[in-house]
């Protein structure tokens, strides 16, 4: 049975043009928000920190996005099994001992890497710093989820949570670099890790906000795998091609800043990048859409996939930087359109998985980017890792492309047909 939700339930009234203002005066929204963003931002720290550290004590660019890589793929494997965890327990049963475990693992790393460790030792290492990443940003999603069910504020909570993510990747790359550059190669990822516990421990304080757990009893309706869902798995690689033009400009903006002889530039150029997102998820957050999520997402997604490909044509700071920023400009709403989806896609008992699956995705992505594009720096000429997101954006878009008649939320429809559901469906657009 698919319980009714109104958005005066939800503790704000809210009018035919849901906006920012009514989001944040949903009532209890402030208590999980500020620690959520204090407990995300490290995210954004990680993988750079990672590449610097690594790149400087090894000397190879191929190195650090290797050790990077199975960081990223450590997390893409394990934040589905976190998000379900916490589907099934409670946020704050996961986290604490996740950021825990991670804050003890992201030392190890540390101490390895200044010692000039062999790579194999790294890799170990890298597992489980990348397997206990805490999935702030699903949990906050799917708070906002158990807070709005049926509104028609779950659009804009979801440009709300990306222009977020954002803004800790425009501030993140700024303090690792700056860290890693102008106090020691290791700072940033030993900053990363205070951050996580410090953050981590707050936000699961925040018990009355976590979407409740099902009885025992009904775990096996409730707790069906996201990953069942086929629109969710067309999702997922559109997430792979995002989390492709991540990695790429992670490492191909660090190997530029470095053959220029400004290596304190990377920051700068990635906060460019990322602010484009934040301003783009700011607008599409502010927007009454009357376009559906799907076809949004399709032209969203081709917009990012034209952006990326002029990347590596790219040769003067001030060119990257007015490309990155329209890449970053076109992300924003191909995430915010697939968050989106979710909620319709998905049972509630299961969308903190879902959302982990997608955020997993972004991980492999990148992970596998900063890979190629590693290699690609290393091997080829400056500048041919941003081919990588060119062609992840490319090969997602012939997905979608293909499969995106997936992304009806059929789910619902066949729950009324049997006459079980009573849910009247709401307008989000």
């Amino acid at each position: 049975m698919a319980s009714t939700v109104t958005p005066e339930s939800a503790g704000t009234p809210v009018s035919a043009r849901p906006g920012y203002g009514q989001l944040l005066r949903t009532r209890g929204a402030w208590t999980f928000l500020l620690p959520g963003f204090a407990a995300r931002q490290p995210f954004a720290m990680l993988t750079l920190s990672i590449v610097l550290l690594v790149q400087h004590t090894t000397g190879s660019y191929g190195a650090a996005g290797a050790v990077a890589a199975v960081t990223g793929v450590s997390m893409a494997v394990f934040a589905p099994l976190t998000g379900r965890l916490a589907d099934r327990h409670g946020q704050r049963a996961v986290l604490v001992p996740g950021v825990l475990v991670h804050a003890v693992a992201g030392l190890s790393l540390t101490a390895l890497a200044l010692t000039g460790a062999p790579m194999w030792a790294l890799f170990a290492a890298a597992v489980p710093t990348g397997a206990s990443v805490p999935q702030v940003g699903p949990m906050v999603r799917a708070r906002w989820g158990a807070k709005l069910q049926g509104s028609p504020l779950m659009p804009t909570a979801a440009a709300f949570e990306s222009v977020t993510d954002e803004l800790t990747f425009v501030f993140g790359p700024l303090l690792a670099t700056a860290l890693c550059t102008a106090v020691d190669p290791a700072a940033g990822l030993l900053t990363e890790a205070a951050l996580t516990l410090v953050g981590g421990l707050l936000f699961a304080a925040q018990r009355g906000t976590q979407p409740s757990v099902a009885p025992k009893g009904h775990a096996r309706v409730k707790h069906a795998s996201a990953l069942s869902v086929p629109g969710v798995r067309v999702l997922i690689v559109a997430f792979l091609g995002i989390g492709a033009v991540f990695g790429g400009m992670q490492v191909s903006l660090a190997a530029f800043s470095e053959s220029i002889g400004e290596p304190g530039l990377n920051g700068v150029l990635y906060g460019t990048f990322a602010a484009g997102n934040m301003l783009s998820g700011i607008v599409c957050g502010a927007i009454a859409w009357k376009v559906a999520p799907r076809r949004r997402l399709m032209i969203g997604y081709a917009a990012l996939a034209v952006a990326a490909s002029g990347l590596w044509a790219a040769e003067s700071v001030l060119v990257l930087s007015g490309v990155g920023l329209l890449v970053g400009m076109c992300i924003a709403p191909a995430l915010i359109t697939g968050y989106t989806l979710v909620e319709g896609l998905v049972p509630a008992g299961a969308r903190t998985e879902a959302f982990t699956w997608l955020t997993g995705a972004v991980a492999l992505g990148q992970a596998a980017a900063v890979t190629v594009a590693g290699q690609l720096e290393d091997r080829l000429w400056d500048g041919a890792g941003f081919l990588v997101p060119m062609g992840g954006t490319l090969l997602a878009l012939a997905t979608l492309v293909a499969l995106h008649s997936r992304l009806v939320p059929q789910a619902v429809s066949r729950t009324v047909a049997r006459g079980v559901g009573h849910r009247v469906p709401v307008t989000v657009d």
